[in-house]
């Protein structure tokens, strides 16, 4: 003996509504991600904003264009008078950074 048409009906609706349930839950899920993927995307913007502080002590193998690449500061030697010759730059040399996200 067959089942009634009403009784497979409602399984089937059962069926579709717990399928929808999950697609739903799976959505919420990689919304959350997608939303912690921006939140750390938004972290590195950040941490690239303030990859130097604005009084800048000068490292080993570093030089004035290597400095202003990774500060954004293009204008190091016009805001730092003591600086008279750009190839003079040594470790420990203290530097004032203005950073200009213009590219960002």
């Amino acid at each position: 003996m067959g089942r009634p048409a009403t009784e497979v009906a409602d399984k089937i609706s059962w069926y579709c509504v717990a399928l929808l349930g999950v697609m739903l839950v799976l959505n919420f899920c990689e919304s959350t991600t997608t939303s912690e993927d921006q939140m750390e995307k938004l972290d590195v913007i950040s941490l690239m904003r303030r990859a130097c502080d604005e009084i800048y002590v000068v490292g080993e193998r570093e030089t004035l264009q290597s400095i202003s690449e990774k500060c954004g500061d293009p204008y190091i030697v016009e805001f730092n008078p003591h600086i008279h010759d750009p190839d003079d730059v040594f470790p420990g040399l203290v530097i004032k950074i203005t950073p200009h996200f213009s590219n960002l």
